[in-house]
């Protein structure tokens, strides 16, 4: 039976989508993808989360998880990434008891950029109906108490609470308590984006690969936004009648090359707009004590992230 070793936890939206991808190009590593997945047909990876039991994600049984691995053997790192194995209480036990001698990699982005280019992708998707940020905010306490939910939608409601997701140094600690810090190894994403080469290597160190291997760093996951947030809902998920009567009256093939004519006028590849100084301000005041708590944990200055008055972030 061959189990996977190695599982990129998260968070969202940090660069894990990148290092997945040049990752699984090196000979020695395996890195999960269901090719025929719609994510990773529209540019990324299929995330399985097949840990988390406390997140209501729709999960492969243990035999059809463990077969997406059948074609790993002989490899020294079977890996996968779950973004959400982080945000999750269960999944560092529920990993751990899996496979005790598994390697841990966590990405890490300043919060207020990972809310907010979680939220665009979450729009991007259709799963999320409040197109404006600051809005999506403001929401998450009603959605907690049940109200304002988005109704389709891929993700569980937890994945919508943007501010929790954020607070990341609880969730580091139940890793590096379950498996210890020689086992985790904690990525910032302005310096995989600063020297990528550098950051790959590193990692293919900690994980005991030869460390020579080039990658093709290619920029993986570019920021897309949709023209129209109705047009988007309607392509991902279209009335059930419309879908029976389109599927009898035209052909596949068709169906395909029309629908990706219109997902490619609907999608445009450019950067967000910068927060508002207001709600960047306020948003800097809201986390400086997360972040306090966050350099100490990795004996890291990481304050830039919550002071200054730069440019609002994009």
């Amino acid at each position: 039976m061959t189990k996977p070793n190695f599982f990129i936890v998260g968070a969202p939206k940090c660069g894990t989508t990148a290092m997945h991808s040049y990752l699984e190009q090196h000979p020695e590593i395996f890195m999960l993808n269901i090719p025929d997945s719609p994510e990773n047909m529209a540019g990324g990876k299929r995330e399985i989360h097949f840990f988390g039991s406390d997140l209501n994600f729709s999960r492969p049984t243990l035999e059809e998880y463990l077969s997406y691995f059948s074609g790993a053997s002989g490899k020294k790192v079977r890996g996968e990434s779950s973004v959400f194995y982080l945000y999750s209480k269960q999944a560092a036990q529920e990993i751990k008891q899996f496979n005790p001698e598994s390697k841990i990699l966590i990405m890490l982005r300043n919060p207020l950029e990972m809310m907010y280019s979680w939220h665009s992708q979450l729009v991007f998707w259709g799963d999320e109906t409040i197109a404006d940020f600051e809005t999506a905010l403001k929401a998450e306490n009603t959605r907690k108490n049940g109200t304002g939910i988005p109704i389709q939608r891929d993700h569980p409601i937890e994945c919508f609470f943007y501010s929790q997701i954020a607070c990341y140094t609880e969730q580091i600690k139940r890793y590096l308590d379950t498996f210890g810090r020689e086992n985790v190894q904690i990525i910032i994403f302005d310096d995989f984006k600063q020297d990528t080469p550098a950051i790959y290597r590193k990692t293919l160190q900690f994980l005991g690969c030869r460390d020579d291997f080039e990658a093709d760093f290619k920029v993986i996951n570019a920021n897309r936004q949709v023209r129209n947030l109705a047009v988007q809902q309607f392509l991902r998920r279209p009335p059930k009648s419309l879908r029976l009567m389109v599927r009898s009256l035209i052909p596949s093939p068709i169906r395909k090359r029309l629908r990706g004519v219109l997902e490619k006028y609907n999608i445009e590849q450019k950067s967000r707009s910068p927060l508002s100084p207001e709600l960047n301000a306020s948003l800097q005041k809201e986390f400086r004590s997360e972040i306090e708590k966050l350099s100490e944990l990795l004996n890291r200055d990481l304050m830039a992230w919550v002071e200054g008055s730069g440019s609002p972030l994009n």
